[in-house]
């Protein structure tokens, strides 16, 4: 047995005692690496070895004037050894700060994803030279443990499994398996240009390092484990530390954080944002957030870190997205249609709110967490908004006494600075009558539950 098959054999024993027939999804561009494995894991099946479902799935980014082509030679291949072919295509658009090899990396994992439902293997013809070449950008970016890592040989995608069984093989070994069993593949023609980092170390440095220290990938392989084994500790005691420092709502506690060495603050802020599928930020980045912990208590200090912004509120410290402003964003409601009103209305809101229902039907809120009442439907002729901006009048809350102003009341709510530049107001005419989903003015409620009407905020699932 070659050590190609050798090695994708005994990865996949391994996984098979785990997670029995599952399905093997490949990676499949039609270069060398994914035609060696596509070939070799048939070979497996044909010879019965295994008799898991092989599906391929080829991404068509459309980067090239090749990637038509590409995809013909991918159908054409899949149809040969008879395995089922998924073709997703992709669209990849530029971003700041961002290389177009990472985003359409990004865009081919999450195409990954989207396959199936259920769990699933993902197999990749990532190998050892590829790992060097990980490794060695990593270093160039003056990454930490993480970065260095490189890749693993398993890990999670989505609610798949990621593994690169040849992560230890040597591309020599791929080409020699290719030249052996007379395989065909593609040539990317990018692969050529040196303006990309991976391919001038590729092209340039390995050979060099190669040829004054022969075994430098294995020894750099290696760094990457060792690497991989400091960071999976430093994880440990993320994971300890955030036990401690989390809190019910998903943020932070400052008074626990700023009990934490540096060092373990750095290490517990990125292993937080790692979780929540974020981009790493600068040290820069991360000293900040510590610095601004120690702004006074009546502050609400905001610090962006990489596309997410810390925020503190009292003693808690929460990790948001990049907000747009939407104050001056304003939506308008028609319940009447020849003054008879409509049985429900829907208003979508801005900046990925979710959407507001009107419904003058009687409904029965079965959910507990909401007991607001009923609100007075407007006079014909009264114009009916949505707004998020207003101009701090006194209003007489539905659960108070007295009057106070609208500031007043949401700072009584215990709602953050910003997420009060997020509360949809309902407006008839130019008099507020309700926060939606907060209060209810208590001159626009109405006492009989079969009159009136009920709004219902549905927010984005994603």
């Amino acid at each position: 047995m070659n050590i190609i098959t050798s090695a994708l054999q005994n990865t996949l024993k391994t996984l098979f005692e785990t997670h029995g027939n599952i399905e093997l999804i490949i990676a499949y561009s039609g270069g060398i690496d994914s035609q060696v494995l596509l070939h070799a894991l048939v070979q497996l099946k044909q010879n019965k070895l295994i008799n898991n479902e092989i599906t391929v799935c080829h991404v068509n980014h459309g980067l090239s004037g090749n990637a038509e082509r590409w995809q013909k030679l991918a159908e054409q291949e899949c149809i040969k050894l008879s395995v089922n072919l998924i073709v997703k295509r992709v669209n990849v658009r530029s971003k700041a700060q961002q290389s177009l090899e990472a985003l359409a990396r990004d865009a081919r994992y999450d195409a990954l994803k989207s396959l199936r439902e259920k769990k699933s293997v993902v197999l990749t013809g990532h190998h050892s030279d590829d790992q060097s070449e990980t490794f060695l950008l990593a270093l160039k970016r003056g990454a930490g443990l993480k970065g260095l890592s490189a890749m693993s040989v398993q890990t999670k995608l989505g609610q798949h499994l990621l593994v690169r069984p040849l992560l230890n093989v040597a591309r020599q070994e791929i080409e020699n398996y290719a030249e052996n069993h007379q395989l065909s593949w593609v040539e990317d023609e990018s692969n050529l240009d040196t303006c990309f980092d991976r391919n001038f170390i590729r092209q340039k440095i390995i050979p060099l390092l190669r040829e004054r220290w022969p075994s430098i990938n294995n020894t750099i392989n290696r760094s990457a484990s060792h690497c991989l084994a400091g960071q999976e500790l430093l994880d440990e005691l993320a994971e300890q530390d955030l036990t401690v420092c989390k809190t019910g709502d998903s943020g932070l506690h400052v008074p626990a954080l700023t009990t934490l060495s540096s060092a373990r603050f750095n290490n517990l802020i990125r292993f937080f944002m790692a979780q929540q599928g974020c981009l790493m930020p600068s040290t820069e980045q991360v000293n900040q957030v510590r610095l601004q912990l120690q702004a006074d208590e009546d502050k609400s200090p905001q610090i962006k870190v990489a596309e997410q912004v810390f925020r503190r509120f009292k003693n808690t410290l929460f990790l948001t997205p990049e907000y747009s402003d939407i104050s001056n964003w304003q939506g308008q409601v028609d319940l009447f249609q020849d003054t008879l009103m409509f049985g429900n209305n829907v208003l979508v809101l801005p900046d990925k709110l979710g959407e507001l229902s009107f419904n003058t039907n009687v409904v029965i809120n079965t959910d507990s967490r909401i007991n607001l009442p009923r609100i007075s439907l407007p006079m014909p002729g009264q114009q009916v908004s949505v707004r998020f901006c207003h101009e701090n009048p006194k209003c007489l809350p539905h659960f108070r006494q007295h009057s106070r102003t609208v500031k007043k009341v949401l700072q009584e709510l215990n709602i953050a600075p910003w997420q009060r530049k997020r509360i949809a107001f309902l407006y008839y005419d130019n008099e507020l009558v309700a926060a939606i989903g907060h209060f209810i003015c208590q001159p626009f409620i109405e006492s009989d539950p079969k009159l009136g009407m009920q709004i219902d905020h549905a927010k984005l699932t994603s």
